[in-house]
């Protein structure tokens, strides 16, 4: 039989790899998709974003944290909250989301074969099907979207019972009473600030004495303000020497000052491991740093010109949705109709509780660049519909410059941040000034509002 022919081949079906894919195909080329097929939609859909954001709602709303402002901080949705509630909703959303991605490969025409991929040379790619059997193609361009797994530790490892990874996590047995979280990264907040909304006591370990540094200092500084009232203890600046399990039920984390923290499960979420290593990269003569990570240009090309890589496996911001726009401007290089992103309108979403969203320079960006600005800052407790849905630490800060009033940046905390940030988004893509925020009329009442109060606090400061 002779060995099929794509014009490309994408290794990944998660953001990157189906958006590169779909636009490959609109544009009437001939495209092959390999992937497991248990893991169709990739990492994000079976093991991250969807499900842990999934998670997240079914947090809030059965455990009505939501409505503790006006019904005591007592109140709560269902009474008894168990693993099982958590994933109910998951697996709903799961199943409908893999059906979407599947009708959208197949309504483009991109063909799917299930498998693990890995190059025999720079153009072909052997399959190894889930039975043992293997195929190869050809292609003339190919993608690397191949996801990441949790990083290992040898001193901490998981089980899935008591010790878990951030993939693991989903699956919790029980609700542990008290959490151990190593490692205060985006994962290892959300995840803390989750379990704290089921009453949870969660201690979170990290061997930095900061957090989060590429987002705004405040907003931080107001959030671990916040998850503390709800009883998180950090414990920063602290390594982890080991871990055990005592009379296989409590965990018990070791730290290196001498100190031990006790709790009835450890979440390890220190790093992601790019799949690159499944992927045989030397036969076609690429290679990848310690953490599996691909280097590529601003086109998001390898150093073999015809292959590019894109999402997680090319590392920071590791994000669904800047993963699949790498994806989409991959494949767009390739076809001759060379595009760049703009780093700095690529927003930035954290979703803890209460939610984070950034677009643009940080205060101590535009400090480090040496470049003059002011801030305008808006409370959500200033605004009527945050009194309405109960959310009283919500934060809107623009930063701007003060003669032109020219926006630079755009920081935000508080229930619908991930939504209210794209305002802000647009009129940094545009160019514009604040001015727009004072003289636009917003919905009233709205949290969007919060555009134009921080706008006319920023003027009164110019």
């Amino acid at each position: 039989m002779p060995v099929p022919h794509y014009d490309l081949a994408v290794i990944g079906s998660g953001p990157a790899g189906q958006k590169g894919a779909i636009a490959a195909a609109k544009m009437r080329k001939r495209v092959a998709v390999v992937d497991r097929r248990d893991m169709v939609g990739g990492c994000s859909l079976h093991l991250g974003t969807i499900p842990s954001k999934t998670m997240r709602e079914a947090i809030l709303y059965l455990s009505g944290m939501r409505q503790r402002t006006f019904y005591g901080a007592d109140y709560r949705a269902k009474e008894d909250i168990s693993a099982r509630d958590l994933s109910q909703r998951v697996d709903i959303v799961l199943q409908r989301e893999i059906e979407v991605v599947r009708a959208q490969l197949k309504r483009n025409g991109v063909t799917t074969i299930n498998g693990m991929a890995r190059f025999t040379d720079a153009h072909t790619i052997e399959i190894e099907g889930s039975e043992g059997n293997s195929s190869t193609i050809t292609a003339d361009t190919v993608l690397i979207a191949c996801g990441t797994r949790p990083a290992e530790n040898p001193l901490i490892v998981t089980d899935g019972q008591r010790v878990f990874n951030s993939d693991q996590l989903l699956h919790l047995p029980l609700i542990p009473r008290d959490l151990i979280v190593v490692g205060g990264g985006v994962i290892g907040l959300e995840y803390a600030a989750m379990m704290t909304g089921l009453g949870t006591r969660v201690t979170l370990i990290d061997a930095r004495p900061t957090l989060l540094d590429f987002a705004d200092h405040e907003i931080i500084e107001s959030l671990c303000h916040h998850l503390r009232e709800e009883g998180v203890t950090f414990r920063l600046g602290e390594q982890v020497a080991s871990v055990s399990v005592e009379g296989g039920e409590r965990v018990i984390a070791h730290l290196e000052s001498g100190k031990t923290v006790r709790g009835d499960a450890l979440l390890y979420a220190v790093g992601r491991q790019a799949n690159s290593d499944l992927l045989r990269l030397g036969a076609a003569g690429i290679a990848a740093d310690e953490r599996g990570r691909i280097k590529v240009n601003e086109y998001f090309q390898t150093v073999v010109p015809h292959i590019y890589a894109a999402g997680d496996v090319i590392g920071f911001p590791a994000l669904a949705a800047t993963s699949m726009e790498q994806g989409r401007l991959a494949i767009v290089h390739s076809l001759g109709f060379p595009m760049k992103t703009s780093p700095h309108l690529l927003p930035f979403g954290i979703y803890t509780i209460p939610e984070i969203s950034m677009v643009g320079p940080t205060e101590r960006d535009l400090t480090t660049a040496k470049v003059r600005y002011e801030v305008g800052i808006s409370r959500f407790g200033e605004l009527a519909r945050a009194q309405m849905i109960g959310d009283e630490r919500g934060m809107l800060k623009l930063l701007f410059d003060p003669d032109t009033l020219k926006l630079l940046g755009v920081h935000v905390m508080g229930e619908s941040a991930t939504e209210i940030i794209h305002i802000g988004q647009a009129v940094l893509a545009m160019g514009g000034t604040i001015d727009y925020f004072r003289d636009t009329v917003f919905n009233y009442p709205t949290l969007a509002e919060a555009y134009k109060v921080a706008a006319l606090n920023g003027m009164n400061k110019v």
